[in-house]
This record gives C-alpha cells, structure tokens and sequence, in this order.
C-alpha cells in the first residue's frame, strides 16, 4: 500500500523558489491527494472533528492519498516554519487534529487495509478504523483489539497504546504491531521495529505524535471468530459497582469490560420504567468458549436483577453496536486516570456526579484492566501503566452545537476534583482540554526521560508539537 514510486525530496523540490515562503497552493502539484484551502467549498467540512466545540482555521488541509504526500507536507512545513498538526481519525480528546494557522496533513483518505490469512497479519493504513479493520479481519475469523469506538482512527489509537475491547485477553493494539512505517521531521520515510530502528519503535508505542507520522502499520492478529457481546444493564449503587469491579479485574482473561454509570438511554431494550433513571451499563466482550463464557458472566449478572441484558454470541464487529452513538459529533469534557484502588468515597462521588449531571448523556467510564495487558513489562513500550488495576474516566457530553458547554465542563471538573487525589497516572490518549501538566502523569519519570532522548534525536525543533507534547531533551 506504500506508494514509493515517487521521490518527496525531488517532488518538494529543493527547486530554487527565493528565499521566501511560497504560497500553500505552491503544495498542490507535488500532491498525489487533495490541497483544501480556506477558499475551497470543502474547508469547513474538512475542519470538523468528533467534538464539535473545536472550532479551529487552518492555513490549509492536506488530504494525503499516500505516504510521500505526507513526506512532501512535512518537508514543507519544517522548510517555511508553519506550524503542522495530523488527523486521522478526528478523536482527539484535546483537539490537537486542527490547530489555527498550521498545515494540517489529514490521514482520514488512507484507508487501505490488506490482511494475509495464512500469517494472520494486517497492514493497515493510519487513516484507516477500528470498524474499518473488525470487518475485514472478521471474514478470516481474525481480529485486533483497538478502540472502543468504530470510528476512531488507527494513527491516533496505536501511537497511544490502544486499549480496546479484548485487551486483557490480547493487551494493547502496540502489543501486536510488528512494525510501522514512519514520516520524520526530516521528511524521510522510514521502517520501525524491533530491528530496525528500535528506539523509535519503543517511542511511537505509547508515546503519540510526538516522534513522526505513522502512515501504515503491520499487526498480527488473533483468531477470533465469535464472542459474547452485548449491554447487562444493572441497577447502581455502590455496592453493585464495587462487586463490578473486583470481579472484573479478577475475571478470566477471556472478559473485558466496560462499566458506564449513567442514565438509562431510550434504547429498544431498556424497559420504559427505566429510561433517566441511573444504571451501570456493562459492556461485554468474551473472547472464548461460548458455554465458559456463560459461566464467567453468572457473577455480574448474579450482582442485582438486571435491567437489560442483550449479551449473545455475536462476530466481533457487532460490538461496535455497543458505542455506535460515541461515532456521533459531540461536545465532550473529559478527565481520566488509572488508579490502583478506588475508595467507597470516590465511588460514592461518581454516584452523586451522575445524579446532577448536566446532560443525560454524560457518563463515568470504568475499566478493570489486568491480564494480558499487565503481563508486559512496563519499559518494554512507552505505554508504562501496565500495573495499573482500573482506568475511570468522567465524561461530560453533550449533543446540541448551540448548547453552552460551561455548564457541562463544570460539573466535569467537578468530579474530577473530587476523585483526582486517587490517580497513579493517565491513559495518554484520554488527556482532554488539559494543563501539560498531565505529561508527567502519562509517563513515569525514566519512561519520559528517555521519550524525550528520543524526541531530541527525531525532532530536535518539535515540529510535530500539536499532540500531547513531549519536549525534546534539549
């Protein structure tokens, strides 16, 4: 799927232009993909991302068709000084995919995935999704844990770690990349992996952006043919998420789950009496023998009469059913951690935010993590919070552009600062509109030293700066 056929340093030109910065338009005909430009009917459009409240104007949008369009985007923007930012699925919690004035290099056309059955591996390009590549992998009976959402992209989710619907069975979407191709600072287009440039193959395995742009990976993955999935909705209390999350972390490898304490949605399964009222919705995934899986469910559902229960047997890509509705544009206020034991207290907080939430779609997003995931020792990738027993994230949403998101923020932070003093760190990619303080708490101190090391060798001017920023060692 790499186009090489086209050389970035001759098509950037090194062409004697003067001394000055071209126009942007001057890009165009060294591209094989699309120059969008704020004269182009397609600007405003090509600017949204998934959180509608970033409202950002770029110098221009560079919709690559292949990696030397990347190369190219990169070589111009280091050469004229203008700022670069990199979208490829439009995730970003923060909203570093668009920034005011900057060139942005949007991955979201490349899409290609192709799969080998026979050595149970992908190479999947980075604008390519979590949906994109469940579908495919499912028709051989294989899969990969990536996110949570069917639309999130690959560029994004991998380079910060991945944590997905299987990972205490199959660990992190890093835990099963064999190698990436990377664009540098320098425009150079090179491999990465455990033998060819392993510093930043180690770096870009939990480290984000920080170091190039991934444009394909190569993954191996797991035979997968069908699953439990589905929604066990329970009535909450303390006492009913408490046993929620001690069994989860105690669970088989098989199940990993997702416990959302919210209102309950007027879905077509949720009995009307129920609909507002606060429940934990659990988010099943048993990857195994359907009769043990059965069998390991008996504890959660044995924790208080459901309200719904829609887990079956299902292919894979059905899961996404589950977060079909985070795939729509929204407003989001969100602060995340990993936590080693949380206290009856913070539960209790979590109960009380939900109560007086701002919108009926915000939620408190619990994990229990452990299993495959924590059996990888936490120097091996940049990802370091492998010891980390639970992940809560408070998530304020809501769905109206025209609604006034201070009031949502608000109550996040609110939560937030009740719970915050329980945290051991935080899942990089669920950093939101946050201080950078919260670098150092997405990296122990040895691990962040050492990104920084390879920063200063990769990108000792940080032109890749709009993501959650690691500066260079010196």
């Amino acid at each position: 799927m790499t186009n090489t056929s086209r050389n970035p340093a001759e098509m950037f030109g090194m062409v004697d232009i003067g001394p000055a910065s071209p126009p942007v338009e001057w890009l165009l005909s060294r591209l094989a993909g699309e120059l969008i430009t704020p004269d182009s009917p397609a600007f405003d459009d090509a600017r949204q991302l998934q959180d509608f409240t970033v409202d950002k104007r770029p110098l221009a949008i560079v919709r690559a068709a292949d990696t030397l369009d990347v190369a190219a985007a990169v070589d111009f923007a280091r050469e004229y000084a203008h700022p670069l930012a990199v979208r490829s699925g439009g995730h970003s919690l923060a909203g570093h995919s668009m920034a005011d004035d900057a060139l942005v290099i949007d991955l979201s056309a490349m899409k290609g995935i192709d799969i080998d059955p026979a050595t149970r591996t992908a190479r999947v390009q980075a604008g390519a999704t979590s949906g994109d590549l469940a579908e495919l992998a499912s028709e051989h009976g294989l899969a990969l844990s990536t996110g949570d959402t069917s639309s999130v992209g690959f560029g994004g989710l991998t380079t910060g770690g991945g944590i997905g619907f299987m990972v205490r069975k199959h660990g992190l979407t890093i835990d099963n990349l064999l190698s990436a191709t990377v664009v540098t600072a320098a425009g150079k287009v090179v491999t990465a992996s455990e033998e060819e440039l392993p510093e930043l193959f180690w770096a870009i395995r939990g480290g984000g952006g920080n170091f190039g742009i991934v444009t394909e990976f190569t993954f191996r993955l797991a035979p997968v043919s069908q699953i439990l999935g589905g929604d066990l909705l329970l009535p909450v209390s303390r006492e009913v998420i408490r046993g929620y999350l001690e069994y989860a972390a105690s669970a088989p490898d098989e199940l990993s789950t997702i416990g959302n304490i919210m209102h309950a949605p007027p879905a077509p399964f949720v009995p009307d009496e129920w609909v507002g009222k606060p429940v934990l919705n659990i988010i099943v995934c048993w990857a195994g023998d359907e009769a043990e899986g059965q069998r390991a469910l008996e504890p959660l559902r044995a924790l208080a009469a459901p309200v719904a229960d829609t887990v079956r047997p299902m292919p894979y890509p059905l899961i996404y059913l589950s977060t079909a509705h985070q795939a729509v544009p929204h407003g989001a206020a969100v602060h995340s951690m990993f936590a080693d034991a949380l206290s009856d207290a913070t539960l209790d907080a979590f109960l009380a935010g939900i109560e007086r939430a701002t919108s009926p779609f915000s939620i408190v997003h619990l994990r229990a993590l452990g299993g495959q995931l924590a059996r990888i020792d936490n120097a091996a990738t940049a990802f370091a919070h492998r010891d980390s027993r639970y992940m809560a994230s408070i998530i304020g949403v809501w769905l109206d552009p025209e609604e006034d998101p201070a009031p949502h923020r608000a109550w996040a932070e609110s939560v937030w600062q009740a719970v915050r003093h329980e945290a051991t760190g935080v899942y990089v990619n669920f950093i939101g509109h946050e201080d950078a303080v919260r670098i150092a708490d997405a990296y122990p101190p040895a691990t962040l030293a050492r990104l920084r090391e390879v920063k200063q060798m990769y990108d000792p001017d940080n032109l890749f700066r709009f993501n959650q920023n690691i500066a260079p060692a010196s």
